[in-house]
């Protein structure tokens, strides 16, 4: 590589960006690795095997960056990580609403602190071990965003958040492999050790994955019992706080009804929990706000996409349209189920990622 690139990979000890380290590396770029120490000072990281931000990741990482022989840094990010991620994490909780903090981490921590602190530091681009592609199209003249070969892996529903200056200066090589590929690889290039690591679980700030016991912990003095109500409004039982219920829930729900119950809608202003049948979950239409658009600079007519409104849920056809305060009309040509207040919903023309805003 002529005018060696210098890349800024960010590390979590795990294989897949311990790989996305070692291909940047064959591939001639000049790199240094980075951790984000975001792992909150408070909290115990339970048996050295946490998530992408505790201690152990960062034993890991240190250990691949020797083998591979890169310079590594462990970088401060947890008054950013504290303030846009958990804090935004209880707050929506608080709300009735169900959040996505690996969304907001990607938003405001790794694509935008991390980013401008590796172009303070000289480097051309950031990496990361997404499984994602990042193009130039020249018919649209601008970068595009498609999904990863490997559809089980595919993570473009928390990247839809992308802007055009964000995608000219990240790297995502793993964009084209699949999952087993990149543990063979992590064998073959002396990266055994963490070539068969399990994946690091969904919540990295709550360890044992229990949401509850960490609100109740954070936020317990805020959260106040109320009112069950059900399809008509009538009361029906007490709840424990809106902060432990999410749509489409029916476990947990301390009532015998005598027929399955299912959370259908959370009513923040009553402090309530509405409680139906299977049939109230589906709904033809959601509005989304702040939306963001990475196949144009924005919606300016009814566009025919498919949508996701959770991380694993099935893509289902629908048709977006443009509304004020950049919001957008979401109609479903089959009733969706679930759709949860404060979740994305992501938009996809075929392998494109077309932009993505929040339930609402």
């Amino acid at each position: 590589m002529a005018d060696k690139k210098k890349v800024l990979v960010a590390m979590s000890g795990g294989v897949d960006s311990s790989v996305t380290a070692a291909l940047l590396k064959e591939q001639g770029y000049d790199l240094f690795g980075v951790t984000m120490q975001i792992w909150p000072q408070d909290q115990p990281d339970p048996d050295g095997s946490g998530g992408c931000c505790s201690f152990s990741a960062v034993d890991d990482a240190r250990r691949v960056a020797e083998a591979l022989d890169i310079p590594y840094y462990v970088m401060n990010f947890r008054d950013l990580f504290q303030d846009k991620v958990i804090n935004y994490f209880i707050r929506e909780y608080l709300q009735g609403k169900t959040p996505n903090p690996c969304i907001a981490c990607n938003q405001y921590v790794k694509f935008a602190a991390l980013l401008h602190k590796a172009m303070a530091l000289g480097a051309d681009f950031v990496a990361t071990g997404h499984y994602a592609r990042i193009l130039f199209d020249r018919e649209r003249d601008r970068y595009v965003l498609k999904k990863a070969q490997d559809q089980n892996k595919d993570q473009t529903y928390v990247l839809y958040n992308f802007t055009q200056d964000q995608l000219s200066k990240v790297l995502l090589p793993l964009g084209t492999y699949t999952k087993p590929e990149i543990r063979a690889l992590a064998h073959k290039m002396n990266l055994s050790l963490v070539a068969e690591k399990a994946e690091s679980q969904e919540i990295c700030f709550i360890p044992d994955n229990n949401y509850r016991r960490f609100l109740k912990e954070k936020a317990g003095q805020e959260i106040k019992g109320g009112p069950f109500f059900d399809i008509q409004g009538n009361v029906i039982g007490q709840h424990q706080g809106i902060p432990y219920y999410t749509i489409g829930q029916r476990k947990g729900l301390g009532m015998a009804l005598g027929k399955p119950a299912y959370v259908v809608n959370i009513l923040q202003e009553k402090n309530g929990v509405v409680i139906g049948d299977a049939k109230d979950l589906f709904k033809t239409t959601l509005i989304a706000h702040h939306n963001n658009f990475i196949l144009m600079d924005r919606l300016e007519k009814p566009m025919e996409v498919k949508v996701k409104v959770r991380y694993k849920a099935q893509e289902t056809p629908a048709v977006i349209s443009p509304l004020e305060n950049n919001r957008v009309l979401v109609e479903f040509k089959e009733p969706e189920k679930s759709i949860t207040p404060g979740q994305a919903v992501v938009y996809y023309q075929d392998e494109y990622v077309v932009g993505g805003g929040v339930i609402e």
